[in-house]
């Protein structure tokens, strides 16, 4: 009986290359008991480039806030503080000149 290559390749030995550190929740380390939609800057931070929604494991959040978080932005986009689609995001000097 031959033994068959593994379909990764060869096992690595040692030390791994880095250490994936857990991510903790933003809100809950500032103790946040609410999310406010009307925060802007906080909320651009969990939107992408494409004005998507970022997922809890690029962003760490809770699934609590997580929840809270999603329907904050859709509050905020609902009532035109942030867009539904790319390329729309201004500076707040923009906005009001």
């Amino acid at each position: 009986m031959t033994s068959r290559p593994r379909p990764g390749g060869p096992r690595r030995r040692g030390r791994p290359r880095f250490y994936a550190r857990r991510r903790v929740c933003a809100f809950c380390v500032d103790h946040v008991s609410e999310i406010d939609y009307k925060d802007l800057p906080r909320m651009r931070r969990y939107v992408s480039e494409r004005a998507r929604i970022e997922p809890r494991r690029k962003t760490g959040t809770c699934a609590r806030h997580q929840r809270a978080l999603t329907m904050a932005i859709k509050r905020a986009r609902h009532l035109a503080l942030i867009p539904f689609i790319q390329g729309q995001f201004r500076s707040e000097r923009e906005a009001y000149a």
